[in-house]
């Protein structure tokens, strides 16, 4: 496969966009005790399970609203990205 110099550029471009995107969402994780007041990982329905020697938790509500957000962030950078 013949790559040219125009294509390397897009690769190496996209590989920093998508490195630096993991180092804020690894920060926003580290952080995730500061953004408790937004309710997100407590919200109603989300599964929790406390046993005798067993702890379960399952922040489905969470992961359902915070995809949503990102898919319509996406939607947004796409479709501003084409005019």
């Amino acid at each position: 496969m013949v790559m040219n110099v125009g294509s390397h550029f897009q690769l190496g471009r996209s590989l920093v966009i998508l490195g630096v995107v993991l180092v804020v969402l690894g920060l926003i994780v580290m952080a995730g005790a500061k953004f408790s007041f937004w309710g997100l990982g407590r919200l109603p329905g989300d599964i929790a399970h406390k046993g005798k020697n067993l702890q379960f938790y399952f922040p489905i509500v969470t992961c359902l609203i915070v995809s949503a957000a990102l898919t319509a962030l996406m939607w947004l950078i796409s479709f501003l990205s084409k005019r």
